[in-house]
């Protein structure tokens, strides 16, 4: 265990050092198992992780999904989610950013992407929030919180990531983050009530919108609700595959951006852009694997879980602890590298544990508390990576009014993780009656 410590501690030197995660971890990770498998065995087990996993079938996934999100983001449907919104609860003292919650849950749906998410809604929804004369901070903290909601609800290129790295079921793990998705947009829209109470000036009401006007709203978002529905349902129902749905899916996000005048230039640059995502994505994903083989072969999950249980200390108690490590290295780290860097280490551990969650469903659980502490670390000081997506879109607006409106949305977050900590069978209700 001495020999996986160190290979942390120089991975994480090269990481402060800048040092491209994927390249930091495929450096420690075949370094570490060649000292202690030796050469060949080393070159023989990288290689392997390079053609299986870009000879994938799953992992083809990954491509398809981004490139959706990103043709529905040039579509044009974030301003039809966010006029749905606001046509229902703009009336309302912070209604305004309730909407920006609401739209952003919605094109979570079809994008799958938190960054993306935070990028197209702040270029939505501040200007009517500024209109109404909202504060930047309560504005552009929805919209960050918000925008974390595109790692959680399905389709989402994280879950597809974790799946693949624990061998878990991508359809479970879908199932398992749409009620916790729903149910983070109810605490983000309570965190916005909350802000409005303390502060009614940071918020004010919009104008009241009569109901023939939001029927007409919503008849906007049939596009959303459509794609959604062919994707999600077809998964759920048993239709197909998702890699199956990956491909459906932007094959129907490409004949959305056709049918709103989406010119053939910018369906190149989104082709492109994501081609780019996809070889990064898949360069870190190598990396992750290299490094989870030399991490298992040096035995730490095991001699974790052995100290642990030396120490005597309950399921629950280290649970929380390894919760614990994940806000804080959600505090230096950005979300896929913290993820890619400690699942190896942590899966094992926690399928270890007596958590009172048959063995099946343990990984489906473990992923979507996950994907909630990777959510905190999104809008958490200093690395806060949606924040700074909305400061380079809003450059007039600091990260400093940003994350002082952070505050209520990290609140409700801990709130949430703890509920679904505490009660595991509410995120897997969805999976276990889909899925047995």
């Amino acid at each position: 265990m001495e020999v996986a410590f160190t290979g942390l501690g120089i991975l994480m030197a090269l990481i402060l050092l800048r040092m491209p995660i994927a390249f930091a971890m495929a450096l420690v990770g075949f370094g570490g198992f060649w000292y202690l498998r030796g050469f060949p065995a080393a070159l023989a087990t990288t290689g392997e992780r390079f053609f299986s996993t870009v000879l994938s079938l799953e992992l083809s996934v990954l491509p398809m999904f981004v490139l959706m999100g990103n043709l529905v983001s040039r579509a044009g449907i974030a301003q039809e989610l966010y006029a749905a919104g606001q046509s229902f609860l703009g009336h309302r003292r912070g209604g305004l950013a309730m909407a920006t919650v609401v739209a952003c849950g919605g094109f979570s749906a079809v994008c799958g992407s938190s960054l993306a998410t935070a990028a197209t809604m702040a270029k939505v929804a501040m200007p009517p929030m500024r209109k109404y004369g909202y504060q930047d901070s309560l504005a552009t903290a929805s919209i960050a919180a918000g925008g974390t909601l595109g790692i959680l609800i399905p389709p989402s290129v994280i879950m597809v990531i974790y799946g693949l790295m624990t061998e878990t079921s991508i359809n479970q793990l879908f199932a398992a983050g749409f009620l916790p998705g729903l149910i983070g947009v109810l605490f983000y829209m309570a965190a916005v009530q909350w802000a409005v109470w303390r502060n009614p000036a940071a918020g004010p009401r919009g104008d009241y919108v009569p109901w023939p006007e939001r029927w007409r709203a919503l008849r906007g978002i049939w596009a959303v609700i459509a794609l959604f529905t062919v994707v999600l349902g077809g998964i759920y129902g048993g239709i197909f595959t998702p890699t199956e749905a990956a491909g459906i899916g932007a094959a129907g996000a490409l004949a959305l951006a056709l049918v709103r005048k989406v010119s053939w230039r910018t369906i190149f640059q989104v082709t492109v852009e994501s081609a780019h995502t996809s070889a990064t994505l898949f360069f870190i994903l190598i990396g992750a694997l290299i490094f989870s083989n030399f991490v298992n072969t040096a035995g730490l999950p095991e001699g974790l879980l052995k100290l642990i249980a030396g120490e005597g200390a309950s399921p629950y108690a280290v649970l929380v602890a390894i919760l614990l490590i994940y806000v804080m290295l959600g505090c230096v780290l950005e979300s896929l590298s913290m993820i890619l860097l400690t699942v190896p280490i942590f899966f094992p551990v926690v399928m270890g544990l007596d958590l009172g969650i048959p063995p099946k469903w343990v990984l489906v659980w473990f992923g979507v508390i996950i994907v909630m502490v990777t959510e905190i670390s999104l809008i958490t000081p200093p690395i806060g990576l949606n924040v700074y997506v909305l400061s380079s879109v809003l450059p007039e607006v600091s990260t400093t009014t940003i994350f002082r409106g952070m505050l209520p949305f990290i609140v409700v977050d801990v709130l949430r993780l703890a509920l679904f900590t505490a009660v595991p069978w509410i995120s897997l209700a969805l999976p276990r009656l889909l899925y047995g």
